[in-house]
């Protein structure tokens, strides 16, 4: 078991006590321990930041950009120990890893250059002799809480944005998943980062909680997880002067309507829906499709599911892995054992995989349910695991009214040959992100991401959209003086 350190001013340290990190392949032994910091490391890592703003925030871009480019450079050489621990501590596949790994690195790439680029905008001044721009500037210092779904992609997708903008960072990786994100902070580190900017606390929440949440130099929080984790924070927040982006749970569904090519519509839903073992907030966990190819359109979904292979992702063969930790396991099979109390069917899996080594991880076989109405739970509810349900509907309307029915706006996806149905769809379908013919997963580091109602709050994540939370606005007037007569 490897012990590891993790970053605060510059310096790698440790602390008295530790959290262990299991493989979700395979608890019964841990496979590193990180610090669990105090809550006086965590005002020390405030510390750090706020001093480091200071001379960060004046950094020339160029400056930045160089950082962040050698940080991608060294991530891409490390690509294979990163995505080894990505599995490791997350449970899911190599391929999954490596994808994730690569990711991060051109989150940095895409941010460096980004840092490069103008600022602001000049504007027309009704005043005669006035020339008056815009101008960004970085807002502070930022506290970045992210899950243990992504755990490299996450952090990354957050901090390149925020560092480049030239906030200073403290950063609280998921307790069950952090090597991933202490190799992202090591990376810029090793590029150049100045000391303090990048700051990550490791450590059990419940314990450092107060001084994570209440530092007064807090100027905005970035978090990626709950709605019930997500809604604390918020009212945490209400009287203080603190900006809050949220990326928060959902309820994706994919429409498969009449004219759709079922077996492509079959490959992107499995794909969509069973990826890290559907612990993707943008996975699909709903299929509502036109009943004249509902049977149809099941028959070859159940028999395509039958098809992925349940193991360890570290097994090359593996297409379905672990979920990340005993809880979410039980959580998950919770959720199926309610769903067919209220009477849904099962059509595929709908238990524990428990086969061999199997036993000894956390896995669930992959599940679709049919026989579900509105009222079940498990139609509004997230589950977060490899679970999908089924539903016919008569027509195209009645398949838009049931994607919009949901508290959550995070993504959806139709399968149609009709352009005018796709644009239709795009219009009337009321989540962030929109697919046509493709996955509800995916989306590239220049494409703003981020959900509608109780999937997130308005600022996005990713592309230039993301820099309207980490940046401010001031409007800057010179008066030109008195034009020269000649």
């Amino acid at each position: 078991m490897r012990t590891l350190e993790t970053l605060s001013g510059g310096e790698w340290v440790t602390t008295g006590d530790w959290i262990d990190v299991h493989d979700p392949a395979d608890v019964r032994t841990p496979i590193a321990r990180i610090p669990a910091l105090t809550a006086k490391d965590v005002t020390r890592a405030y510390d750090h930041a706020e001093r480091a703003f200071a001379g960060w925030k004046r950094t020339s871009p160029f400056e930045r950009a160089r950082i962040f480019t050698d940080a991608a450079r060294l991530i891409r050489e490390r690509v294979d120990e990163i995505a080894k621990d990505v599995t490791a501590e997350n449970g899911k596949t190599l391929a999954e890893a490596n994808g994730e790994t690569l990711k991060a690195a051109d989150f940095l790439e895409y941010y460096a250059g980004l840092a490069r680029q103008g600022y602001g905008t000049l504007l027309h001044d009704v005043r005669p002799n006035h020339r008056t721009h815009t101008q960004r500037e970085p807002i502070g210092v930022i506290l970045v809480i992210s899950p243990w779904n992504d755990p490299l992609i996450t952090p990354a997708r957050k901090l390149a944005p925020l560092l480049a903008a030239g906030n200073a960072a403290v950063f609280k990786p998921a307790t069950e998943t952090p090597l991933s994100g202490l190799h992202f902070a090591r990376a810029l580190h090793d590029a150049g980062l100045p000391s303090g900017v990048l700051n990550v606390v490791t450590g059990r929440t419940a314990e450092i909680e107060e001084a994570l949440l209440d530092d007064h130099r807090i100027v905005g929080i970035t978090f990626t997880g709950s709605n019930a984790v997500g809604g604390r924070i918020r009212r945490r927040l209400a009287d203080r002067n603190v900006r809050f982006q949220g990326e928060l749970g959902g309820k994706n569904a994919s429409v498969v309507l009449r004219d759709a090519d079922l077996a492509a519509a079959v490959k992107a839903v499995v794909a969509a829906s069973f990826g890290q073992a559907g612990q993707r907030c943008t996975a699909t966990s709903r299929v509502i499709v036109e009943r004249p190819v509902y049977e149809e359109f099941t028959r070859l979904l159940v028999a395509e599911v039958e098809t992925l292979k349940v193991g360890p992702g570290s097994d090359p063969a593996t297409t379905l892995c672990p979920l990340s930790s005993p809880k979410q396991r039980d959580s998950v099979l919770a959720d199926l054992a309610r769903a067919v109390e209220q009477g849904a069917t099962v059509l595929a899996g709908g238990a524990a995989d428990t086969t061999g080594e199997r036993a000894h991880g956390c896995y669930v076989q992959p599940t679709v349910l049919a026989g579900i109405t509105p009222e079940t739970a498990i139609w509004r509810e997230e589950v977060f695991g490899p679970v999908l349900v089924v539903r016919a509907v008569e027509d195209f309307t009645e398949a838009v009214d049931a994607v919009n029915d949901s508290d959550f706006g995070l993504a959806a996806a139709v399968f149609t040959r009709d352009l005018a149905s796709a644009h239709r769809f795009a219009d009337d379908v009321e989540c962030g992100q929109i697919a046509v013919n493709s996955t509800t997963t995916g989306w590239d580091v220049h494409l703003p991401f981020g959900g509608f109602r109780d999937s997130g709050t308005a600022y996005k994540e990713q592309g230039d959209e993301v820099l309207r939370f980490s940046t401010r606005v001031k409007t800057v007037a010179v008066h030109l003086g008195e034009p020269a007569r000649g």
